[in-house]
């Protein structure tokens, strides 16, 4: 067992002041603690019968590939506008001072999937909720939303309501 303690640093004023930031990137670079992360989480999410991870970039891409791995899921990957090659379905969704879109391809998610949306951080849930959307456009439930972090005082989980919620470490 580790303490996620040990691999999280606190940055603070950035990427703007009164920000505190929450770097994930030693645990990324541990990998024994990055090996002992996939493995927790894998034992929470296999149960739930899904077929396929749906992440965001760029965070998501820290963690989605492993878990789909360890699962032996295919991952779908959510991008920014322009960067798929092939035809796409996207959405626009929320941020905390503006909005944005998400897209993914045509077909990778279709009617009777069952999928896992997975980011790094649950802040506000506007990116979480954004993918959910976009699941749920391609005619696919989502059976969990799931994040290494969540950050409860910004309360991301009520955007998500109606979707269970998992988080590993809790801030």
């Amino acid at each position: 067992m580790i303490n996620f303690d040990d691999y999280i640093i606190d940055i603070p004023d950035f990427p703007k002041k009164g920000v505190i930031f929450r770097d994930i990137t030693p645990l990324l670079g541990n990998p024994k603690a990055y090996s002992y992360t996939i493995d927790l989480w894998a034992g929470k999410l296999a149960p739930l019968g899904a077929t396929k991870i749906v992440a965001a970039e760029s965070r998501g891409f820290f963690f989605a590939p492993a878990m789909a791995l360890k699962l032996g899921l295919p991952f779908v990957p959510v991008r920014k506008k322009g960067k798929l090659p092939r035809k796409t379905i996207g959405v626009e969704f929320d941020l905390e001072y503006g909005t944005d879109m998400l897209f993914m391809h045509e077909g990778d998610v279709s009617c009777g999937d069952r999928v896992i949306v997975l980011d790094d951080i649950l802040a506000t849930g506007g990116t979480a909720d954004g993918m959910c959307r976009l699941v749920q456009a391609a005619g696919a439930s989502v059976v969990c939303c799931t994040f290494f972090m969540e950050l409860l005082a910004l309360k991301g989980r009520e955007k998500l309501s109606g979707v269970d919620v998992l988080s590993i470490v809790q801030k």
